[in-house]
């Protein structure tokens, strides 16, 4: 590669006007669900509710779980989207000396050694690697990628433990909000259920007494209406939030579920799908806490901090990074860095469940 060669960030050539635009097209699809929202509020609330049901005792337990259930899965919603995804720590950052010795070497091999001296310097807590063994390097934000990271090409950042990224959340389902993202889906589940179930007998009702006309036409059109819209948004509903179900009990990310992490393992660079599982309690406690009371509300309690995670197995030859780990992550609070927008409470009961997943499943 030659010294006039770049491999800074690209940045976009779309007009002010036009980047303007694409970011509000962004929040279309969280609009429309908005929107369904809002409709089926006034469908259930006012239409079945106030306009149909007579006997209180009904009406008063519906209004009561409906505006429950509405509660909890709108605050999930609104985690979900406006939670910051967090920054990768500035120490993965290659300095403007390093950068510029990775960008002027010629070959491949002085480009990796560049990377692997500047990690043992900086004693980063990198294990995932390539299928070739090189250390995981994002050309666009000039850093060095920690475990699970990955670059989001709509966000145009490096994102900590990427999932995907959502168009129905216009963000990025990762480390900081995958609880949150979880918690949406299985109330959004509850809530179309709910009203579903609810809905029932008066939508056969709306059959019965079609000639009779004892219902209004608006609201004949209303309960038929959110009756189909609430179980077909259940059906999508239950498949997407099963299978995140699946991947928080594995461990797993959406991206690592179709291309497995590669790890150090008998001395050889292999993938391992379930290189970060350590038992399915384990998994369901890294994700949501170790606060029972806060396991289903939509409030932070992951346990961790983004960059570093505990490891099924760990190779001889990478058993003794286990202390780089720590002595990283205590720099980090000596520096009070909080790189996830998360308070690092749980970073040492984190590093406790490291030491036995990694002791007591060897390879």
């Amino acid at each position: 590669m030659s010294a006039t060669t770049t491999m800074a960030p690209k940045f976009s050539v779309l007009t002010t006007p036009c980047r303007l635009c694409f970011k509000a097209a962004k929040w279309l699809p969280v609009i429309f669900i908005v929107t369904v929202v809002v409709w089926s509020y006034y469908a259930y609330v006012i239409q079945l509710n106030i306009g149909t049901i007579a006997n209180i005792i009904e009406k008063c337990f519906y209004l009561i779980a409906y505006h429950v259930l509405l509660g909890l899965f709108l605050w999930a919603y609104w985690q979900t989207i406006f939670t910051d995804i967090g920054t990768v720590p500035k120490q993965f950052r290659l300095p403007p000396t390093e950068l510029d010795r990775y960008e002027s070497a010629e070959t491949e091999e002085v480009r990796r050694d560049v990377l692997e001296r500047f990690i043992q310097k900086q004693s980063l807590p990198v294990y995932n690697r390539t299928m070739t063994g090189d250390i995981r390097y994002c050309d666009k934000c000039v850093q060095i990628k920690p475990d699970r990271c990955h670059h989001c090409s709509v966000c145009g950042v490096c994102v900590l433990k990427l999932d995907h990224h959502c168009p129905w959340v216009n963000n990025c389902v990762a480390f900081t909000n995958y609880k949150f993202f979880i918690l949406f889906l299985g109330y959004a589940l509850l809530y179309c259920l709910f009203i579903g179930a609810t809905t029932l007998q008066y939508f056969i009702k709306f059959w019965k007494v079609r000639e009779k006309n004892e219902l209004g036409e608006e609201g004949k059109f209303h309960i038929l209406f959110v009756f189909f819209v609430s179980i077909m948004f259940a059906i999508s509903l239950v498949s997407l939030f099963g299978y995140h179900i699946f991947l928080v009990v594995k461990n797993r990310s959406t991206l690592e579920s179709f291309r497995a992490p590669i790890f150090r393992l008998n001395h050889a660079w292999l993938q391992d799908k379930d290189g970060f599982s350590l038992g399915a309690f384990n998994n369901f406690v890294e994700v949501f806490g170790d606060n029972k009371k806060l396991w289903f509300l939509p409030v932070a309690s992951s346990l961790g901090d983004g960059v570093t995670y505990p490891q099924r197995c760990v190779d001889e030859d990478t058993d003794d990074l286990l202390g780089a780990r720590q002595r990283w992550a205590e720099d980090e609070e000596e520096n009070e860095l909080v790189c996830t927008g998360y308070a690092n409470n749980h970073t040492h009961a984190l590093e406790e469940v490291v030491v036995q997943g990694n002791h007591t499943n060897p390879v």
